[in-house]
């Protein structure tokens, strides 16, 4: 490549990089957090591990106990307690909202009630993937990413050896002190975890409101059985979900079953009892959750909601007798499923923990230093009253392949391809022509 056209690469790195990073920081940082819930919702939640040595009332009566101190409900799932002990977990629902109630199963005293979104896990959940602000903020962070895998691919193509030695390639100059040292931290750590980040970026695209809509739509055309998607697209599409799911079939039967107090969302509050035995023995990966039929799942189900995705499953139960009456693993999903599900449990460290969690959280912690080194370079190399983007010379050319390559990321990554149209439009038709943001952004004048 000329160097004309070498200085026109880096200099969109540089503007990707400008833009990008402090989302890289933020992604590395709730990432890392939520990396460990594993470990830390158990933490969280000690004090419900053991809370009775009394022998439990049945899970119907339970559940209406919780009906009764959550009024305006209805049962969304109930979690199959971990042990005759520990504290009974269910999960109310109205609207699109829900609402977990933790109770002692002996005495049926509530012990905390609790929206579901407000739980320590799931805001950090929310803060990574749409920074709290629903689907403004689901489409800010997949545009962040998708110019971060724009950032990456042309970092890891500046840094090839090209015949250098080892030093400042596979291991930072750090004794040179200064901005070879920064510039080394930066670089040689972003060749070491680029080709993960980038994994960890296109597998957390299906939660993306753009992108993972239109996922969506392919896997409604490839699917070649009709099996529930097993993954949400932004917190509208969740509430979207849990509104189904939180509506029985016959809304006249439930609102009638109200009044006699009888379990919500069933003409039989024994079904609950019935089939209780029944999902224990399938032996589902924890946490186990049985819901009543709604809109969603037209009959009585049960859901592992396992960390590793792969390990989950799907059960139908029979509400006379109680009986499975038929089940979906994790290998009968539609392929396209299977290749997310594997894909999200390595995103989220739960594949082969502890390994996938040291390699991820290796990465997270790779990343930040990364940014950092990043922005410290940037900070003591940057010219008086300019940004401090590469300069380009009078012809500078764009290389076929990188041309190719914008358009190819633009055609798999739309929003990144309409913001790379908008950016140019906006350099050629304003940018160039104003003399103070020329000089600045270090631009060409306008011919």
């Amino acid at each position: 490549m000329n160097p004309a056209a070498y200085r026109m690469l880096w200099r969109w790195h540089f503007y990707a990089g400008l833009c990008c990073l402090p989302f890289v920081l933020w992604l590395a940082c709730t990432g890392l957090i939520y990396l460990f819930k594993p470990q830390l919702e158990p933490l969280l939640e000690r004090r419900y591990a053991h809370v009775t040595d009394a022998p439990p009332q049945p899970a119907s009566a339970q559940v209406a106990a919780a009906l009764a101190a959550v009024p305006g409900t209805v049962l969304n799932a109930y979690e199959l307690p971990a042990s005759p002990h520990a504290a009974a977990r269910v999960l109310l629902g109205r609207g699109g909202e829900l609402i977990r109630v933790y109770l002692d199963p002996a005495s049926l005293h509530v012990l905390e009630t609790v929206r579901e979104n407000d739980r320590f896990m799931r805001v950090v959940f929310h803060l990574h993937g749409e920074l709290k602000l629903g689907t403004a903020g689901s489409l800010l962070m997949e545009l962040a990413a998708s110019w971060t895998i724009l950032l990456l691919l042309t970092g890891l193509y500046l840094w090839w050896p090209r015949g250098r030695g080892l030093a400042g390639v596979l291991y930072p100059r750090l004794r040179r002190g200064g901005a070879t040292a920064w510039r080394d931290l930066h670089a040689v750590t972003g060749m070491w975890v680029s080709l993960f980040a980038l994994f960890f970026l296109v597998s957390g695209l299906p939660w993306a409101k753009s992108w993972g809509g239109l996922l969506r739509d392919l896997r409604q055309q490839v699917a070649a059985a009709p099996v529930v998607q097993d993954w949400t697209i932004g917190s509208a599409d969740e509430r979207a979900r849990n509104a189904l799911a939180n509506t029985p079939p016959d809304e006249h039967a439930m609102h009638a079953m109200h009044g006699s107090g009888a379990l919500a969302g069933t003409l039989d509050p024994a079904v609950l009892d019935r089939v209780l035995p029944a999902v224990r023995a399938q032996g589902l990966a924890p946490p186990v959750l049985i819901a009543p039929p709604s809109r969603r799942q037209p009959a009585w189900s049960a859901r592992s909601e396992a960390d590793d995705r792969t390990r989950r499953a799907d059960l139908t139960l029979d509400p006379e007798s109680g009986a499975v009456i038929g089940r979906i693993d994790f290998a009968q999903r539609p392929p396209l499923d299977r290749l997310i599900g594997y894909g999200v449990a390595v995103h989220e460290g739960a594949l082969f923990p502890p390994l996938n969690q040291i390699l991820n959280a290796a990465i997270a912690l790779g990343l930040i230093a990364m940014v950092i080194a990043a922005a410290v370079h940037w900070w003591r190399r940057r010219p008086h009253g300019a940004l401090g983007a590469p300069m380009l010379p009078e012809r500078a050319g764009h290389p076929a392949g990188f041309v190719g390559l914008l358009i190819g990321l633009g055609a798999l990554l739309p929003l990144l391809g309409a913001s790379l149209i908008a950016v140019y439009v906006l350099e050629r038709l304003l940018l160039r022509r104003l003399p103070a943001a020329r000089r600045f952004l270090g631009l060409r004048a306008a011919r």
